[in-house]
């Protein structure tokens, strides 16, 4: 009876200390970049799915634990994606170096040879021609109901898989990261602002944060063809119940 006893108290305790392991804390953490004081922005741990503020001289805190993922976005400096080690969490102060909008990565997405490839031969040079009204015919149906989307809108598949031969020699840069940012720039050419803000009902500055917690979502990448809108458009807004219900904590 005793030995029973004992195994369970046993069993109780490595529970006790593999739950204290697991458990998220705190991590204190701080964005940084070397020419611009980041003050502003957000941080979400899409894992433990809370979300916080970047505060003055960039300091954060987070409910955090080793392999979560966290989303930093912002208005000054370009969305990063950080899968968390045990040495991140370890930290006194987690360091997280960011870089300002407009940055080499950036540029990469509107490089001038994804604009020269679409006009060199064959049909589709034919296919990506703007056409305007005129007096006996138009090129938009008016009649039909909007689906808030941007006439003209990128074409994100063909330009990805530009984006991916144009980048393939560069091993700083990874795919994940190419493919994150491509969907945010996608969404946001292609679905007007008031879709964010009064369909979905987002802050202007929670729309880069959505776009990029849908991003981590790889049944984001199955509806980017433009036959498609409407399933995306059914992915955006099921994802923005989940969005919606991240605790967002105070510093």
């Amino acid at each position: 009876m005793k030995s029973k006893l004992g195994l369970f108290v046993m069993c109780l305790f490595c529970q006790f200390v593999i739950g204290q392991t697991n458990s998220r804390k705190p991590l204190h953490g701080q964005v940084i970049n070397g020419s611009l004081a980041i003050e502003t922005g957000n941080v979400m741990n899409i894992n433990a799915n809370v979300r916080t503020f970047i505060g003055p001289n960039g300091l954060f805190d987070i409910l955090a634990r080793p392999k979560d993922t966290l989303l930093f976005t912002g208005m000054a400096f370009q969305s990063k994606k950080i899968v968390l080690t045990e040495k991140d969490c370890a930290q006194t102060l987690f360091s997280v170096p960011l870089d300002l909008v407009n940055v080499e990565l950036k540029e990469v997405l509107v490089h001038k040879e994804l604009k020269v490839k679409s006009l060199q031969g064959g049909s589709q040079g034919i296919v990506d021609m703007q056409f305007e009204d005129d007096k006996q015919s138009t090129p938009e149906n008016k009649v039909m109901y909007s689906d808030q989307t941007i006439k003209y809108g990128t074409d994100f598949v063909r330009i990805f898989k530009d984006l991916k031969k144009l980048l393939r020699k560069d091993k700083e840069v990874e795919e994940e990261v190419i493919s994150d940012i491509a969907f945010v720039e996608y969404a946001k050419d292609n679905f007007t602002k008031d879709f964010y803000t009064k369909t979905l009902g987002l802050k202007e500055d929670e729309i880069d944060l959505f776009l990029m917690y849908c991003s981590n979502d790889s049944e984001s990448k199955k509806h980017l063809k433009e036959e498609q809108k409407f399933e995306l458009i059914d992915f955006m807004i099921n994802k923005n119940k989940d969005f919606k219900n991240a605790e967002v904590s105070q510093k």
